[in-house]
């Protein structure tokens, strides 16, 4: 044979060759896709429901409006679940109908598992093969107008005790009282007969008030007040009839004395909704329209415990008392320097209205950080006015300033080295480039761990200390005495002789530009006191003069 038979005889060959191929794969494909009309139905349809497709899926229902809104619902009521639906059975009763087992398997997070099985049906009508529409098809028991729902399921909520079993924070309704301007014929009359109503309990609420703040805001409803279920049950039948007033109840934790204000409270606030997260339970539930919720799975959350803060309340007031003395920006923290525990922590109005001022206001620190740098120098050996920032950085981490503390529910900062800040500064102004930057809890700490001799790890809630990241080694005994030493003499003979007269008191006077720091020690509590742009050179050391005759009062004086 030439080579052009062979030749010719190759390719015919190849031709062949590719033509079985292709029949091949042809026949394959019909092998693979050998379903029915309902099998593909029904594989089409759970497909849907697993990519969440609540119209799609209805489409192949024998009534897609009825079917997409409950499937929406469905989707949008067990939102946070993940789920993966599967056909068990179908089974084809004839070339018109037949029916199939659906299972759901839905999980909420760890330990909160759903699964069940559903019937169904599928028919054969003028438009083709379509599944038989009913809601309990998709989840059990889920017709007759019911919605089915994941929910939070929580025991009765933990309180907050004070240091001395004091409460300090539970958990009550708070009513709040709004005003509609839909629903309200005549405003200047509404907000009148409110006025008068709230005066004896919320004076600052005029008439006025409220109309101004309608005209602020033209159509929109306001929150005129918020009242505790106690003041509110006394009003109660006085506001209701009132035209465009409409009252919310909320369950809120607050504190139980009302005299007890402090931003730790918030961070309180904090610690509890952890607790609450950790010990709450789960239900999907069907709301029925007249039996109300039925609970189809999941289980209840146990009882949290009760929480036992490190606030002491009479070192609260006491606070309190010497921070509103004071016309500017100020801040006190008191902190145990056995335990660590925030006995106490608050800031006056003008502080309040700069944000959290005492845990994360960072300030030009000024001499208030000498006795710091003093004990760079003794651990260095050389002159502390040659200690350079990150010298004076890393000696402050043994004082307790610039650790990577982390505490339930509480965020702070208690000192900056360098140029690379993170968080608030305020009140810098010409000083705005100073490399060391102090916050008043961060004095507070400083003060303790110099009475400690170590680094106390600082707390809220007894129980919960700090976690330290990056924790740093105590510094010799000879510079924590030396510390020591200067504190006294500070208070004894230097600017914060002002305070001699507190026995046993040790502190240290500090100031950059017009802003004013103390911090000092006294039994097992340290405490710093910061006024910004302060109006007197004395300003901080009469605010702590102030607040320790205050904390000598018997606690049934406030």
């Amino acid at each position: 044979m030439g080579s052009r038979e062979r030749r010719r005889v190759r390719v015919v060959a190849l031709i062949s060759a590719i033509v079985i191929c292709v029949a091949a794969g042809i026949v394959a494909f019909t092998m693979a896709d050998s379903r029915t009309d309902a099998e593909r139905l029904v594989d089409d349809f759970v497909a849907e429901l697993n990519d969440r497709d609540a119209e799609g899926a209805a489409a192949l229902t024998s009534y897609p409006n009825a079917a997409a809104a409950t499937l929406a619902q469905l989707f949008d009521g067990l939102s946070d679940g993940t789920v993966d639906f599967d056909i068990t059975q179908l089974v084809e009763l004839s070339g018109e109908s037949g029916y199939f087992t659906l299972a759901g398997n839905w999980n909420f997070g760890p330990d909160k598992d759903w699964s069940y099985q559903v019937d169904g049906s599928v028919k054969k009508l003028a438009v083709g093969w379509r599944v038989s529409w009913s809601p309990d098809i998709v989840v059990p028991d889920l017709g007759g107008g019911r919605t089915v729902h994941h929910v939070r399921t929580d025991a009765a909520p933990p309180r907050i005790f004070d240091r001395n079993g004091q409460l300090l924070m539970a958990e009550q309704t708070i009513n709040t009282v709004v005003l509609d301007p839909a629903k309200m014929p005549d405003p200047v009359l509404t907000t009148t007969l409110l006025g008068d109503v709230l005066a004896p309990v919320a004076p600052v609420i005029t008439a006025q008030s409220m109309q101004q703040r309608l005209a602020d805001q033209p159509g929109e409803r306001i929150a005129a007040v918020k009242l505790r279920d106690q003041d509110y049950q006394f009003l109660e039948d006085a506001i209701v009839p009132i035209p465009g007033v409409e009252v919310i109840k909320t369950p809120t934790l607050v504190s139980a004395d009302r005299r007890i204000s402090s931003p730790l409270l918030d961070s309180l606030r904090g610690a509890w909704q952890l607790e609450r997260d950790r010990t709450a339970g789960w239900a999907v539930t069907l709301e029925d329209p007249q039996a109300g919720p039925i609970q189809v799975a999941g289980f209840q959350g146990p009882p949290p415990p009760d929480l036992v803060s490190t606030l002491d309340s009479h070192v609260q007031l006491a606070a309190k008392e010497a921070v509103v003395s004071v016309g500017t920006p100020a801040a006190i923290v008191a902190v145990q320097p056995s335990t660590g525990g925030i006995l106490a922590l608050d800031v006056n109005n003008q502080a309040m209205e700069l944000g959290p001022v005492a845990t994360l206001g960072l300030y030009p620190a000024g001499s208030a950080l000498d006795p710091v740098r003093v004990a760079a120098g003794i651990a260095l050996g050389k002159d502390p006015s040659q200690v350079s920032t990150a010298e004076l950085g890393d000696i402050a981490r043994s004082l307790g300033l610039g650790l990577d503390y982390s505490v339930p529910g509480f965020d702070f900062e208690t000192a900056q080295f360098g140029q690379g800040r993170s968080g608030v500064v305020q009140f810098a102004r010409s000083a705005a480039d100073s490399d060391t930057l102090l916050s008043p809890i961060g004095a507070a700490l400083l003060a303790a761990s110099i009475a400690r001799g170590t680094a106390p790890p600082p707390t809220i809630v007894q129980g919960q200390p700090a976690t330290v990241a990056d924790p740093a080694e105590p510094l010799p005994a000879a510079v924590i005495d030396a510390l020591r030493g200067m504190m006294g003499d500070n208070v004894q003979n230097g600017p914060a002789s002002f305070l001699k007269g507190h026995p046993g008191l040790t502190g240290i006077a500090g100031e950059n530009g017009n802003d004013r720091w103390f911090y000092g020690v006294r039994g097992d509590m340290a405490f710093a006191v910061f006024v910004a742009n302060a109006d007197g050179g004395d300003r901080a050391i009469k605010m702590a003069d102030m607040f320790l005759r205050e904390l000598a009062k018997p606690a049934d004086a406030f």
